[in-house]
């Protein structure tokens, strides 16, 4: 193992680097990818626009959990219609649709609201609600169809937990996104973000972007179900017709109206090879359930109320223990003291001795001592221009410098107290990858206040940059380098 003298040796050799490595931490804020991670399979012979989820720090799994947490609040929240043969109806419309959507095969539902607006929306993992509004709006069982397929669509490319994963980085400070990531639960997640049902819960806050992917995904998914695929596009044009006509639609209030919306749709269908030569469009038991909903009253939704009880600060932890144990995830494997625990959530991952994360003054649950493990994917910068230039590494077409100085800004958005002490050197870690060191000050989230240091180390990944941040208070941190050292020494890159 290199020891102290011999890193600081290292690091000190190259210096002419941007402080870059810091923002890396952050850079997840940027808007993602859909390329980010591996996609759905494209049909044979078929040209449709292929579409990937976008970077997440919640594996399909937590999906289904924050999701399920989320539907238990929403259905205190929402007027739920509660009539079992609608509710049958929409499931064997969702079934239809379920059979024909790509990526993990999520445990699609969807229920009523008795709400006359015309809206819908789906929760992370399946849980998908159609105002009755929606379906009285629709002039076929196919427009239907393809409002609940827009909806699956959201669930599919994980567009819920891709905002709340963006979100959390995008305006939690350092201390804090480790304090989520350390978590020990999903639902201790969704209470950090701040990701419970409500009207503007980040669950629900769609880009553009994300909205004219769930178009054509739609698409995809009403044509390959037998439905004819232009109803997308006819219902988008019966909801225009009403926003136009001073009707303000609420579906454009919570799905933003991307440009060229219909025509996008169009040429989706035409990629898709057109209208099949039998295709569904409507059903004697959708117009039984549309004569069915003019007999039904409407009602007012509960209200939800919830408590949370704060969590009492720890006392300073444990030294790091001379014994290690491994962890793996995604991203690699790695050693760390047995006295302290990890906790993943798909690529990320935080390890921290036993009070190693405390509430900080907001009552934030926030890392004080310990390492984060992550991925960000870099893009072509601010000015849509791709970076090129010398590097230890390339990343999406850039040097793995430009990748992370392209983050410094968001960085000290988030954390306006942390400045660069060291700038970036290279670092071999464990005679095999080549990585930037940067060390970096910040406010501590310890009571009582004071300054942390944050050893940061950032890799070039197949996937992206990987970084490892390595944290403990600046009157603690010579203590814990020796276990940093080593757990740096002892990765493992997977590729």
């Amino acid at each position: 193992m290199m020891g102290s003298q011999q890193l600081r040796n290292s690091v000190r050799g190259t210096r002419r680097f941007a402080a870059v490595a810091a923002a890396v931490v952050l850079a997840l804020c940027l808007p993602y990818q859909v390329a980010a991670q591996a996609g759905f399979n494209n049909a044979s012979g078929s040209d449709r626009t292929q579409l990937k989820p976008g970077w997440n720090m919640f594996s399909p799994q937590q999906d289904v959990e924050l999701g399920q947490q989320a539907s238990v609040e929403a259905e205190l929240q929402v007027p739920l219609l509660k009539d079992s043969r609608v509710d049958n109806y929409l499931n064997s419309i969702g079934r239809r649709l379920a059979a024909q959507t790509p990526g993990h095969k999520f445990p699609y539902t969807y229920k009523a609201v008795n709400d006359r607006a015309i809206n819908a929306f789906a929760l992370p993992g399946g849980h998908i609600y159609i105002n009755r509004g929606t379906i009285e709006a629709a002039n076929s069982e196919a427009q239907l169809a393809g409002v609940m397929a827009h909806e699956a669509s959201h669930v599919a490319l994980r567009h819920g937990t891709n905002q709340a994963s963006k979100a959390s980085v995008a305006q939690m400070p350092l201390a804090i996104l480790g304090g989520l990531l350390g978590g020990n639960s999903t639902a201790a997640a969704l209470t950090q973000l701040g990701a419970g049902f409500t009207v503007n819960s980040v669950l629900l806050k769609y880009s553009r972007d994300a909205e004219k992917q769930a178009d054509l995904l739609g698409t995809q998914i009403l044509s390959d179900a037998g439905y004819d695929p232009r109803a997308m596009g006819q219902f988008f044009e019966t909801l225009q017709a009403q926003d136009r006509g001073g009707n303000r639609v609420a579906f454009f209030n919570s799905h933003p109206n991307p440009d060229r919306r219909i025509e996008s749709v169009n040429e989706e269908v035409a990629r898709l090879g057109g209208v099949q030569r039998i295709s569904r469009t409507s059903s004697k038991e959708f117009d039984k359930i549309k004569r069915r909903l003019q007999s039904l009253p409407a009602t007012g939704p509960s209200q939800l109320q919830a408590q949370q009880q704060p969590q009492s600060a720890p006392g300073r932890p444990d030294w790091p223990s001379d014994r290690f144990v491994s962890v793996e995830n995604s991203l690699l494997r790695i050693d760390y003291p047995e006295n302290w625990k990890a906790y993943g959530q798909a690529a990320a991952m935080t390890i921290t001795p036993s009070g190693g994360m405390v509430n900080d003054s907001s009552g934030n649950q926030a890392l004080a001592y310990g390492a984060l493990v992550n991925i960000y994917e870099p893009q072509a910068d601010r000015y849509g221009q791709q970076l090129q230039g010398p590097g230890f590494g390339q990343v999406s077409g850039m040097s793995a410098e430009q990748a992370t100085d392209q983050l410094v800004e968001v960085l000290q958005q988030s954390n306006r107290n942390m400045r660069v002490v060291r700038r970036q050197g290279s670092i071999d870690v464990n005679n095999q990858q080549r990585g930037l060191s940067t060390y970096l000050s910040n406010d501590s989230p310890l009571q009582g206040g004071g300054r942390e240091t944050n050893w940061l180390i950032t890799m070039p990944h197949a996937d992206g940059l990987l970084f490892i941040v390595f944290t403990a208070p600046e009157r603690d941190f010579q203590g814990y380098e020796r276990a940093f050292q080593q757990m740096l020494y002892s990765v493992r890159v997977k590729r």
